[in-house]
């Protein structure tokens, strides 16, 4: 996949509907210090060192609870890309 076909599939969407995702397992949270789709380009080439380096800064990792309920109850919008089987998921920058 193609970083513009990748950016033309990025969308903002509330928490709350992605809560089925959620639930079994396939949203990976982005921290808004990354580049969203450097990230899902990476997942999409199988980049397994630069994926395990950046879940070993907590950059990028599943969607704890604690994040999944912090956003449902603020009713969250955020910025999503899927990169099968995964939905990525950024938090808005303030």
């Amino acid at each position: 996949m193609q970083r513009e076909e990748l950016n033309a599939e990025t969308a903002k969407i509330r928490w709350q509907e992605l809560q089925r995702f959620f639930a079994n397992g396939s949203t990976i949270y982005v921290s808004p210090e990354l580049d969203l789709i450097d990230v899902a380009m990476e997942i999409c080439h199988d980049n397994k060192s630069k994926i395990e380096q950046w879940m070993a800064d907590e950059s990028v990792g599943q969607v704890s609870d604690n994040q999944a309920v912090e956003w449902l109850e603020a009713d969250a919008t955020v910025w999503s890309v899927v990169v099968k089987p995964w939905v990525l998921v950024q938090p808005l920058k303030s």
